[in-house]
């Protein structure tokens, strides 16, 4: 090596020294972002609401807690990697997109019974639809990549 070169050793990025496959690289970055976000606001709201006034709603209060632990689940699966976190991943987010289908459409179909909207209400409208599309997405995402997994 001559002294203008640099000794460059590139670590493979699918494997962390824990031996397990990476899950959060590329658009698995991204996921992570916004599923930390999602259990920042689902689990701060239902913990304000709870303590502040949980008789006026119980039900919707405590589905946005049970979204926060749901996200906070994911995010934990995808940060930690590997197969198993990844089928536990892809199992979360389709309980969290048949709860946004169920809850979205009993808020729509039966107002009375949500006094207060939930992080699930109207398929997310108050998050944007995120709730919606980041199970979606995410399913999509972590299929892909065990695809891509697979044929390395």
């Amino acid at each position: 090596m001559t002294s203008g070169e640099a000794d460059v050793t590139v670590a493979p990025r699918e494997k962390p020294e824990t031996g397990r496959a990476r899950l959060i690289s590329g658009p698995g970055i991204l996921l992570v972002w916004l599923y930390g976000v999602m259990v920042v606001g689902a689990v701060s709201r239902s913990l304000v609401q709870i303590s502040t006034e949980f008789e006026h709603a119980p039900l919707a209060y405590s589905l946005s807690a049970v979204a926060g632990v749901v996200y906070g689940f994911i995010t934990y699966s995808l940060v930690r990697g590997g197969e198993f976190a990844r089928k536990a991943a892809r199992i979360c987010c389709a309980v969290e997109l048949a709860g946004v289908l169920i809850v979205g459409t009993w808020t729509l179909v039966e107002p009375s019974a949500f006094p207060d909207k939930t992080v699930w209400s109207d398929y997310g409208i108050g998050y944007l639809f995120i709730p919606v599309i980041l199970p979606i997405t995410a399913m999509y995402w972590l299929r892909k990549s065990a695809r891509q997994g697979n044929a390395a």
